[in-house]
C-alpha cells in the first residue's frame, strides 16, 4: 500500500497532484510565478477549487505569460470577470496583473525570480520537521520582501503554501512514499 499525505488520498485529481507535482523542487522561474499568482487566487478557498479550474485559468491568462498578462487592459479583467471557469474577484484579478508587471520589473532589474526565491531559502529544499505550520520566518520574510516588489496576496501563509508546493520546503509526512523522492 502506498502512503502518502494524509490531505491526497480523498480524490483522484488531488492524489495525482501530490503525487506528481507538490513539493517538487521547482527552478523554473516563470513556473514559479504561476504557482504564486494561483496560490494568491486559493486564499479563502480549497486547493481543489483551484486545481479543478488551472486549465481554465491558464487559458484565461495567457498561460501565465508575465509578459502578455502584464499588459492586461481594464477591458481584460471584465473579460476575466465575466469567465465561470475562474475565481472572479476583481482584487485577484488585479494583483495578478500587477505580480506579472513585478515579476518584469524583477527581471528588468537583473533579478531572476528563481534566484530569488532558491537565495532566501539558502539554495536547497528545507526538510521540514515536526508538525507543519502555517508560516514560517522564511514564508514572513518572503512575504515582506514579495510586498516591497508590488506583489499582492503573498501575505506569509501563502507564501507557505507555495513554498510547500514548490518543493522549495519539503512538508511531505514521514511516511509519505514522496518525502524521501522530493
Amino acid at each position: 500500500m502506498v502512503h502518502r499525505c494524509a490531505w491526497a488520498d480523498n480524490d483522484p485529481l488531488m492524489r495525482a497532484y501530490h503525487d506528481e507535482e507538490w513539493g517538487v523542487p521547482e527552478h523554473d522561474s516563470r513556473a514559479l510565478w504561476e504557482k504564486l499568482m494561483l496560490d494568491g487566487f486559493q486564499a479563502g478557498l480549497s486547493w481543489i477549487t483551484i486545481l479543478r479550474k488551472r486549465d481554465a485559468f491558464r487559458a484565461a491568462f495567457k498561460g501565465f505569460d508575465p509578459k502578455r498578462v502584464a499588459r492586461f487592459t481594464e477591458k481584460d479583467v471584465e473579460r476575466l470577470l465575466q469567465d465561470a471557469g475562474i475565481v472572479r474577484s476583481r482584487a485577484k484579478i488585479l494583483a495578478t496583473i500587477g505580480g506579472a508587471r513585478a515579476y518584469l520589473d524583477m527581471q528588468a532589474a537583473g533579478e531572476d525570480f528563481s534566484e530569488f526565491v532558491w537565495s532566501m531559502a539558502g539554495g536547497k529544499p528545507i526538510r521540514a520537521t515536526g508538525p507543519v505550520p502555517t508560516k514560517t520566518a522564511l514564508s514572513e520574510q518572503l512575504s515582506v520582501e514579495l510586498k516591497k516588489r508590488g506583489f499582492k496576496f503573498v501575505g506569509p501563509v501563502i507564501v507557505y503554501a507555495w513554498l510547500q508546493a514548490t518543493g522549495v520546503v519539503n512538508d511531505h509526512a514521514p511516511d509519505c512514499f514522496r518525502r524521501d523522492a522530493a
